[in-house]
């Protein structure tokens, strides 16, 4: 089984990202609970893979959302703007003044340094996107006017008790209209602990995959996720065998044979500042690996997102899913060398590093 895109030109977007857009509140080199300063940026697991998509690889995309109308939302929104991004798909829900029926969420991030580990501390519950229900789009009058891929993931699915529903209708209307799906796998205990932990998150992720053609996840997502094992790893995850996780796609695409593409990274945290940074994927059954290699870490959060969207890039280019490996172990790299959730890498950036090009100055 191979994918099959619909043409660019019948389309409008190249890909539509469906989930939630956060104002993410940045200490820089200090910590969240001493801080004085914060820098603001947009990120969120879904949203991160259509940016990369826009800013780096130049394809046409839009989120698919919902903010509150405050000046936050609407801060939001420029950040949005300023990574070309498409926000006509953005439902924009009346704000009460205070919050108490939708707010936007915010996330603290600190990037860790040595032995200290990147702490993440979200603020997003009764967030206008985790109250969306399946009728708040009009599916059909998005993907009629063309969508060639439609990427989403569990984070979204988490959100609220609605949101697998219209991950659901969204998925449902992709198929019918010929668009490739993706989802990420994406596990946060903070999301689920208060809404059935890892038997709920496993329970609504298994129900979408008969619709996916594409499924990204990291070193634990198959597991906590999904309810794949993963031979020969335990929760501190220091060692990530290559044959366990060969073995354990070999089982997902055996349980979901829809499944096209399986990819997966996989990081060894040495340090917060360097860690192990490779992938895995397997393509209509082809087995293929970058091994890791160390790679200096100046803020890790969203290279997974930027491999998904690197990923996705080569196979959406037809460059064939060896190419398309190496291009997402390489964005991930390079957008994990600089502040916030979102890549600033080019694709010129991208191919050199590809190519095993060295961090020498370019006059």
């Amino acid at each position: 089984m191979s994918l099959t895109l619909r043409s660019e030109s019948a389309c409008r977007w190249d890909l539509v990202s469906l989930g939630e857009v956060m104002l993410r509140l940045d200490p820089g080199e200090g910590r969240i609970h001493t801080t004085r300063t914060f820098a603001a940026w947009e990120g969120g697991g879904e949203y991160n893979v259509a940016r990369g998509l826009r800013r780096v690889f130049g394809k046409r995309t839009a989120v698919l959302t919902a903010l509150a109308d405050n000046p936050v939302g609407r801060l939001v929104e420029d950040l949005i703007l300023q990574g070309g991004v498409d926000t006509s798909l953005i439902r924009w829900v009346p704000y009460d003044g205070v919050g108490r029926a939708a707010r936007n969420g915010l996330n603290f991030t600190e990037r860790g340094f040595g032995p200290r580990a990147a702490v993440g501390c979200s603020d997003r519950g009764h967030t206008a996107v985790s109250q969306l229900q399946p009728g708040d789009f009009d599916w059909e009058a998005i993907f009629t006017g063309g969508v060639r891929w439609l990427h989403s993931g569990g984070i979204f699915c988490a959100l609220g008790e609605s949101t697998p529903a219209v991950a659901r209708a969204a998925f449902d209307a992709a198929r019918r209209h010929g668009a490739v799906v993706s989802y990420d796998l994406n596990y946060r205990d903070s999301l689920w602990r208060s809404f059935g932990g890892k038997a709920r998150a496993q329970e609504v992720n298994r129900a979408l995959m008969g619709s996916v053609d594409v499924l990204f996840g990291n070193e634990e997502d198959f597991s906590a996720a999904l309810g794949f094992a993963v031979e020969g790893t335990d929760h501190t995850l220091a060692e990530l065998p290559s044959a366990g996780f060969r073995r354990m796609i070999a089982e997902v695409t055996a349980a979901f044979p829809n499944i096209t593409a399986v990819a997966t990274t996989l990081r060894t945290a040495r340090s917060a500042s360097r860690n192990g940074w490779g992938a895995l994927c397997s393509v209509a059954g082809e087995l293929l690996e970058v091994e890791q290699t160390d790679v200096e870490i100046y803020d890790r959060v969203g290279g997974g997102d930027s491999f998904a969207s690197g990923f996705i890039y080569g196979l959406m280019e037809g460059r064939g899913p060896e190419w398309a490996l190496r291009c997402g172990v390489a964005h991930g790299a390079l957008a994990m060398s600089t502040p916030g959730d979102t890549s600033m890498a080019s694709l010129s950036e991208v191919e050199r590093r590809m190519a095993g090009s060295s961090a020498r100055i370019e006059r």
